[in-house]
């Protein structure tokens, strides 16, 4: 038995016309009624009663209809799940997300891709950077959103925000009495700094930068959230590098200062494998940076830090 047999049959039945029917099939009557024969032939029993050129259902022919249309409507409804996945519009996707992206990018963008596809379930599931670049090795996440450099040749990156960062002091710190902050200005006072663990590159750019300027910096504690260095700069413990994002982390005793000759830049990107082609890591990207493109998302040079208006 084929599909179209159970096609040929549901025309006919529903038409009670073999002229009728051949012509919505658009086939000719003779092979419609072999086709027919030929599924009752198969079944062993009689589907319809033919009286001159009169039809009608058997009792056996009619509850088959009933089970032809919910057998039909099952593969029409599997046809269009599978077009919708091929178009990423159903499915499943797991992304893994660095802290820092909760203030700009990632709210954004879960935001517009739940709207644009309800269907498509998203787990989501906060790691650091190395944790993420294992997991997308061990196809545990479909995505990560990360904090680059990415070396792993079997991940593809692509960076979808990058700026330098600021400086976070506590309110009345004797910095902000300055015009302008340069970072040999910080040599003598105390740092908050993000922990290499969470963040390498920033940890690394930011000592390397010291270094260059004749001075290594005092890091009197370290914390491996931004929102955990933020709450320390406030509390008076020392000061700190951050990305502009962490802006958005609004406290009234920290104020953000650029400084005028350079700090690490901070770069976010999007991580997954180069082996598994998907539609639904391929709608996740382009909205993520259609966002960063628009400006949607606190993209670089949009932020007006305090004290530098």
């Amino acid at each position: 038995m084929e599909l179209r047999h159970l096609e040929y049959f549901m025309a006919v039945a529903e038409e009670l016309n073999f002229s009728r029917a051949a012509a919505r099939l658009n086939i000719t009557q003779p092979p419609l009624s072999q086709q027919i024969q030929q599924l009752e032939r198969e079944l062993g029993v009689p589907l319809f009663h033919r009286e001159k050129k009169r039809i009608q259902l058997t009792g056996a022919g009619e509850l088959f209809l009933v089970e032809v249309r919910r057998i039909l409507a099952g593969v029409s409804h599997a046809v269009k799940v599978a077009q919708r996945a091929h178009r990423g519009e159903v499915g499943s996707l797991v992304v893994g997300f660095v802290g820092s992206a909760t203030y700009d990018i990632l709210p954004a963008v879960i935001r517009e891709y739940q709207l644009r596809f309800p269907d498509v379930h998203i787990s989501l599931y906060e790691m650091s950077t190395p944790e993420q670049i294992e997991a997308l090795r061990q196809n545990r996440i479909d995505i990560g959103i990360l904090r680059p450099p990415v070396s792993d040749p079997a991940l593809r990156t692509n960076i979808v925000q990058a700026a330098p960062c600021v400086l976070a002091l506590p309110k009345n710190h004797p910095l902000l009495e300055k015009k302008e902050i340069r970072l040999v200005d910080t040599a003598h006072f105390p740092f908050v700094a993000l922990s290499r663990k969470t963040w390498a590159g920033l940890y690394d750019e930011f000592l390397s930068l010291c270094n260059r300027m004749g001075f290594h910096p005092i890091i009197r504690q370290e914390a491996l959230e931004f929102q955990t260095v933020i709450g320390l700069v406030a509390a008076g413990i020392g000061i700190a590098v951050v990305p502009v994002s962490a802006m958005n982390l609004h406290t009234q005793d920290v104020v953000y200062r650029n400084v005028k000759d350079g700090m690490p830049n901070a770069a976010m990107g999007l991580s997954w494998r180069r082996d598994a082609a998907s539609p639904l890591v391929d709608k996740f990207v382009h909205i993520a940076k259609k966002f960063v493109i628009s400006g949607t998302t606190q993209a670089p040079g949009t932020i007006h830090t305090p004290g530098n208006e």
